[in-house]
């Protein structure tokens, strides 16, 4: 940490998400560590500011179309006065991006879309096709961040698959979310199932609401089933753990709301407790010892196919 929004982005990150900050400190290039606590930090402000502190849809659209034009205008090679200290970590991420087609202003614009779109939706019914579109961007946002921050420049397969894992856990994390987000005014359910009475805004514990849930769990799992394939593929250790914890930490909400028979609820602490903390710690072995055990038989087949 050697700069103001460096032990920010630490303190923001450590506070909001332990698993984040240790995935970072843990698994992220040496020298990109600040930088990718800096990218969770700031959107991880920039998402409070929108679903938590601005009441008002102008001050939101305000606040959001403010941090657009910044990131343009850092990509200018600008850099105004006048900068709150988020702001600020937004502008030293942006100074260090290793140049152009580095994946991380890709990152930066997705996310700022995101939020965007979270900024004018409130209260408001969203479509399929937007909650897709929505789901999918949030998906080639987190890749794009997790290929820059780890294994910098590592010519990473790039094939649909890679999006899945993310597109999954977003669903999940909509799930979790849910009883939450409602009183909020984020419906995080497509119009087309509301009119049709797949699920009642009034009553999530009822029969078709549960059913709709069931639906929306099974497409998570096969998603996250498909995107850890693309990761299994992966040759750098460090990302792939990255990505089998993220993982992880959505199956577990998955699994306690097929536990509660499909009926949501307001907090999912089990992913949180000692428990959760151990079973990562496992997974985290099985998947090293599987990856040097692989590495340690290509090596044995490539010099046996020389000595024949």
């Amino acid at each position: 940490m050697n700069s103001p929004s460096a032990y920010l982005a630490h303190r923001i990150t450590w506070q909001s998400s332990k698993q984040s900050y240790l995935t970072a400190l843990l698994l992220a290039d040496r020298d990109l560590v600040d930088d990718c606590l800096r990218a969770y930090a700031y959107f991880r402000w920039a998402d409070d500011m929108v679903d938590e502190v601005l009441t008002d849809r102008e001050e939101r659209q305000a606040f959001i179309r403010r941090q657009q034009e910044l990131a343009a205008g850092l990509y200018r090679g600008e850099r105004p006065d006048g900068l709150c200290p988020q702001e600020r970590m937004l502008a030293d991420l942006v100074h260090h991006d290793r140049g152009p087609g580095s994946g991380l202003r890709s990152f930066i614009e997705k996310f700022m879309g995101v939020i965007a779109f979270d900024a004018n939706r409130r209260g408001e019914a969203i479509s399929r096709l937007e909650l897709e579109i929505y789901t999918e961007r949030l998906g080639c946002a987190v890749m794009d961040g997790l290929l820059y921050f780890i294994g910098n420049g590592h010519p990473y397969t790039r094939t649909p698959q890679r999006f899945q894992a993310v597109i999954g856990a977003h669903m999940t994390h909509m799930l979790r979310d849910m009883l939450e987000d409602l009183p909020l005014g984020f419906i995080n359910i497509p119009q087309e199932d509301l009119e049709a009475g797949c699920f009642a805004l009034a009553d999530a514990g009822a029969e078709a609401s549960r059913c709709w849930v069931r639906g929306q769990v099974a497409e998570a799992r096969g998603r996250l089933r498909r995107g850890l394939r693309y990761i299994e593929t992966l040759d750098l250790l460090r990302c792939k753990l990255a990505g089998v914890w993220y993982c992880a930490r959505f199956e577990l909400v998955l699994e306690a709301i097929e536990r509660d028979g499909y009926r949501l609820r307001c907090s999912y602490p089990e992913r949180k407790n000692l428990q959760a903390w151990l079973r990562m710690l496992r997974l985290g072995l099985v998947v090293a010892a599987g990856h040097f055990f692989g590495k340690l038989s290509g090596a044995a087949g490539q010099a046996c196919s020389k000595a024949a």
